[in-house]
């Protein structure tokens, strides 16, 4: 899915091959805290949440990207999830080692996690093979909402020749292109985890990303797409503590 850009070892104007960006390890993690946590003291809570929130902050000032957004209202099996973006994988054990001992984190359940890593598209943007961004290296938008789901394309997919799936996906950018206000993130799991991909769209829009759903429904592409669910609608909070305090 996406857009790609450009191929990173293409050659410049000198003759110089472009510096290669790091890969970057992708998680979305989702928790649900235990009733029992609003049944504290006003003091406990806040205390718990201080605590929870300095953990992310320091690893925010560390180098990792950690974007906060809240389910509450939205999803009955998750109350607020963090997109965390690292260099490594054990940076996110770490992370959620010490989350998970904080005030808060002892009355958390993680219930669902999914790890993906940034690459270049095999596929090519034959409406724009020459725009900036390669969507190698993910910088979030800060849009008001996030929209993520995993998903399976079907073995069948994969014994197509090479032309028959650009063409698919000739479509499927057309259909995209029409949605500018829509962000797409797209990251890959092949081998470590359950999923082959998992895909983040931003926007300020809802009823845009919806429309864009449907419409991609309608393409040839879709018919390979053997699972992409569950699908989480997540609202965007710029400071931690005002996504904990929905909870």
């Amino acid at each position: 899915m996406g857009r790609p850009g450009m191929n990173t070892g293409a050659q410049t104007g000198s003759d110089q091959p472009k510096p290669k960006l790091p890969t970057q390890f992708v998680n979305f993690v989702f928790f649900k805290v235990d009733p029992s946590f609003r049944r504290l003291s006003e003091e406990e809570q806040e205390r718990g949440k201080e605590e929870f929130a300095a953990v992310i902050q320091e690893y925010q000032g560390g180098g990792t990207m950690v974007i906060a957004y809240s389910t509450v209202g939205i999803r009955s099996d998750a109350d607020f999830v963090l997109w965390r973006i690292a260099k490594d994988v054990e940076t996110f054990q770490k992370m959620s080692h010490e989350l998970l001992h904080t005030g808060l984190g002892k009355y958390l359940e993680i219930t669902y996690s999914y790890l993906s890593y940034t690459k270049r598209s095999v596929y090519v943007d034959k409406m724009d093979p020459e725009h900036q961004n390669p969507r190698v290296y993910i910088i979030p938008g800060m849009k008001k909402y996030l929209f993520v789901y995993p998903f399976i394309k079907t073995r069948d997919w994969y014994q197509l020749s090479y032309p028959a799936r650009q063409g698919m996906m000739d479509e499927h950018i057309q259909v995209g292109s029409k949605f500018p206000s829509v962000k797409l993130n797209t990251t890959y799991s092949f081998g470590i985890d359950d999923h082959e991909f998992v895909v983040a769209f931003e926007t300020d829009e809802i009823t845009d990303f919806s429309v864009l759903v449907q419409e991609l429904r309608e393409t040839e592409a879709s018919r390979y797409t053997l699972r992409d669910v569950p699908m989480f609608t997540c609202i965007h909070h710029s400071d931690v503590m005002d996504c904990l305090n929905t909870l």
